[in-house]
């Protein structure tokens, strides 16, 4: 019987190193910290300490627009939509770069762009907006979240890629992508899921200094303690930028609802339970829309998310926000809603800042605590 057994075994022990190889090679492997490529295609000038600085970010839900209910939009899967027509693509393209061009914020933070999707017909969508707003955004960078050649999920069947975008009027100097903490998952599932990250963007000052734009999208559905982990990362960036004397600006899709939101959600079962103390990680800094703007009595003016969730007629709640240094002057912030509404499931937030003036303008390297490589 030994004999029969040991050549099984070692079939076996075969077949599964195989099968490792195979995944290993359909799945993507990315450095805790990794320079990313910033393309700049013109001259492009520098930000001066003093001026106004207008921010937009926008999760553009891979440019599907807004009649599909998706497999992934419902808790259990069971949304019925795989993929968005390749018309649909297109109209909401030109939806997008409408608005940008109509807004044209200064620095442009992008979440949900997909880039060789089987799903959206492996366009590069970066590269897209690029063609139609390189007179706008002389710069840019990028930085995947989730990618694959092959992900064995029956609603999938195909390539993934997902990443985020900084699209920039003013020269980027160099980026970084930074990992965050994954969701808990088998060692199978963990290799073909997302690895949200942090999108770093290092915005040269003239006479000296920098701004450091900070690009995410956090894990907001995994459940247990990811989200509270990824904000524990991301509080941890700001506070070695804020010690370094960088000025610095905070922006993307949070998933996280306001307390009071998402106590009125939760009751109407719209919600998951919050991450327990997770607003505890953002105290101190100046957020966009503020707790009490997002939970006051104007609340609705802050709602930035519209689930494809058949039951929701309208933007509910608000999942997208700022944060930015304190030495940044805001001067006037919003959400675009009126002609937004079929573009994503996420509305654009706005928010104008004014920088300090020379002789207050920070000085990179001056502070207690460097944030090396950024």
């Amino acid at each position: 019987m030994p004999r029969l057994v040991r050549p099984i075994l070692l079939s076996l022990l075969a077949v599964a190193g195989s099968l490792a190889a195979i995944v290993y090679a359909l799945t993507w492997h990315p450095a805790e910290r990794e320079a990313l490529a910033v393309s700049c295609h013109a001259q492009a000038p520098e930000l001066q300490p003093g001026q106004a600085l207008k921010v937009m970010t926008w999760n553009l839900q891979f440019l599907a627009g807004k009649r599909y209910l998706f497999w992934h939009d419902l808790p259990d899967g069971s949304g019925p939509d795989l993929r968005p027509t390749a018309a649909d693509l297109a109209f909401t393209l030109d939806e997008v770069v409408r608005v940008i061009r109509a807004e044209a914020p200064d620095l442009v933070l992008l979440q949900e762009l997909h880039d060789g999707a089987r799903a959206t017909d492996y366009q590069d969508q970066l590269a897209l907006l690029r063609e139609r707003l390189s007179d706008l955004y002389p710069c840019s960078s990028q930085a995947f979240y989730w990618k694959a050649a092959f992900v064995p999920h029956p609603k999938i069947l195909g390539s993934v890629g997902m990443k985020l975008a900084t699209l920039s009027r003013f020269r980027i100097e160099r980026g970084e992508r930074l990992q965050l903490p994954l969701a808990p998952a088998d060692p199978l599932r963990r290799q073909f899921g997302l690895r949200h990250a942090l999108q770093t963007s290092v915005l040269p000052l003239r006479g000296g200094g920098r701004l450091v734009a900070v690009n995410t999208q956090l894990d907001g559905f995994a459940g247990g303690d990811t989200l509270r982990r990824q904000l524990q990362a991301s509080r941890a960036l700001l506070d070695r930028l804020q010690a370094d004397g960088s000025l610095w600006l905070f922006g993307g899709d949070l998933g996280l609802l306001p307390p009071g939101q998402q106590r009125r959600l939760a009751a109407q079962g719209l919600a998951e339970p919050a991450a327990a103390d997770a607003w505890e990680l953002l105290a101190g800094y100046p957020l966009i829309p503020s707790l009490a703007e997002a939970d006051g009595r104007n609340q609705a003016a802050w709602y930035n998310h519209f689930p494809n969730d058949p039951r929701v007629r309208a933007p509910d709640r608000t999942l997208d926000y700022l944060l930015h240094s304190p030495a940044l002057v805001r001067l006037d912030a919003g959400v675009r809603r009126a002609d937004t509404l079929q573009i994503s499931d996420h509305l654009p937030l706005i928010a104008r800042f004014l920088l300090p003036a020379p002789e207050a303008t920070p000085v990179e390297g001056q502070g207690e605590t460097a944030s090396p490589n950024l």
